[in-house]
Parts: structure tokens; sequence; C-alpha cells
């Protein structure tokens, strides 16, 4: 049985112990995050320009929800006043997790 799309995953806990995912893996799970771009193999990053600054502080805020309900809390950089850079990456495991990429997922459902 197929697994539904990332975006309909859940992030599972991860408590380290754990290796980061093969960079044949994180490319490949790449393909399914349009947008994001692997950093050294260890992170997922993506850079959005928001309309103004409350704009980008609501994207914020909507990320930050969805990130407490998943407990995976991505690095946000506001920078420019409206251009937001969001970074990803599990420090448990001291780089990439599937939650990583289940998470890029569902920020990017947030994104027109």
């Amino acid at each position: 049985m197929a697994q539904p799309p990332l975006a309909g995953r859940t992030c599972k806990p991860c408590e380290g112990g754990l290796q980061p995912l093969p960079l044949s893996a994180a490319k490949t799970l790449l393909q399914d995050v349009p947008g994001w771009e692997l950093v050294e193999g260890q992170a997922l990053r993506r850079m959005v320009k928001c309309a103004d600054f409350l704009d980008a502080v609501a994207l914020i805020q909507k990320i930050a929800s969805i990130a407490e309900a998943e407990d995976h809390h991505p690095d946000l950089h506001l920078t420019n006043y409206r251009t937001l850079t969001i970074e990803l990456s599990t420090h448990a495991v001291g780089g990439l997790s599937e939650n990583d990429f289940i998470l890029a997922a569902k920020i990017n459902a947030l994104l027109p």
C-alpha cells in the first residue's frame, strides 16, 4: 500500500540515536517539496517574499501553529521586512529526517 503524500503524514517523535537521511533519500524526497533546496545535505531551506511585513508575520504564525502541532520546529528568519527564510533540520539526528520533508510539504500548502 502506498504511503499518503508528505503533507498528509504526521511527524514522528525523534529522540536521537537515529541516523540522518542519506543524501540520496533526501534528494528523492526533495522532489516532493517544490521551492525547497538542500543546504549542504544537512537542512532544507526556502525563501518566501511576502507582500509586506504583516503578511510575513501572519505566515510565521501559520507556520508556528503547524510546527507546534507536529512538534517539529523550523528556524524562521524575517529580513528586509518581508523576506522569510525557513530552515528545517532534525537536531536530534544531526541532519535531515523525513519529518523535515513532511513539515516542508505542510508549509508549501500554506503558500499560493
